[in-house]
């Protein structure tokens, strides 16, 4: 369970640096030797309590945040409902092939640094907790729609941090409580548990202390971007398991995931923005 301790520990480190993405790197490194079923029960009790330190850190910034994106948490309630069913009745393969095939796309869109103001934010927090429902029940990870969305309606920095917060600890308390209810609690999810916690101990506050130090948006692209990697690889692991792809073949996703990325962070370093915008302007540090 060694690979468990670092993946999260790196995981802990971009938590603490954005105020989200542990599980955006964590789930699809450890999708790669462990299925939905057995990771996500370990993984949401972690996140009720790091969701809550993430909220009780920023709380100056709640009651600016706080009726924006209670939509999104109105729309969670029948997404988590979802979601617990399909971890629960899915059959694990196809169920990680479609967590991978979901996140690919997430990803691309933050490492190209996808802005466009929502108008109808009520209706559209709606839609997008239902989504997000079904995406967290399955594998834990929601950042990306969540950065996506709050970081095109203007939010400050803390005001960010606030509003991800509660959105992260309203969908993993419910989580929690979908699991707990339909049994998918195992004694071999909670054996990952004393493998994951003493790196969020570690990770998180040399995060907070590294965002300091590094320009805040190039650490996010960096970190979506090697996400990006891994997920298209997982894809390509999938394939081959399934059956639908033999050979070679299956790794032209990846190697096309790769190609895109790499032109997306060469355009990000080569805009003369990369270097103009102070590191206190971006909203997710």
């Amino acid at each position: 369970m060694v690979h468990i301790t670092a993946i999260t520990f790196i995981a802990a480190i971009v938590n603490g640096a954005l105020g989200y993405g542990f599980s955006s790197i964590t789930v699809p490194f450890a999708l790669l030797f462990l299925t939905n079923r057995v990771l996500t029960p370990a993984l949401v009790p972690i996140e009720v309590v790091l969701n809550a330190w993430v909220l009780w850190v920023n709380r100056r910034s709640l009651p600016a945040v706080s009726w924006r994106v209670m939509p999104v948490i109105v729309g969670l309630v029948p997404g988590v409902m979802v979601g617990t069913y399909f971890i629960a009745t899915a059959n694990p393969a196809w169920l990680k092939f479609w967590t991978f095939v979901v996140l690919l796309p997430l990803i691309l869109l933050q490492a190209a640094g996808y802005r466009r103001p929502i108008k109808s934010e009520r209706s559209a927090g709606l839609a997008l907790g239902g989504g997000v429902g079904v995406l967290y029940a399955v594998t834990t990870i929601s950042g990306p729609p969540l950065a996506a969305m709050l970081t095109n309606q203007g939010l400050a920095k803390q005001e960010f941090r606030a509003a991800i917060g509660l959105i992260r600890l309203a969908e993993s308390a419910m989580t929690a409580v979908a699991y707990w209810h339909v049994g998918l609690y195992s004694a071999e999810s909670f054996a990952l548990i004393p493998y994951i916690v003493p790196s969020l101990f570690a990770g998180v506050p040399i995060g907070a202390w590294l965002i300091r130090h590094v320009h805040a948006e190039t650490f996010r692209r960096v970190c979506m971007s090697f996400d990006a990697w891994v997920v298209g690889f997982g894809i390509a692991t999938v394939l081959r398991s399934l059956g639908l792809v033999e050979g070679p073949e299956a790794y032209l996703l990846p190697a096309a995931v790769l190609l895109l990325d790499s032109w997306l962070l060469w355009r990000f370093f080569a805009s003369p923005r990369t270097i103009q915008v102070p590191l206190t302007s971006s909203p997710v540090q």
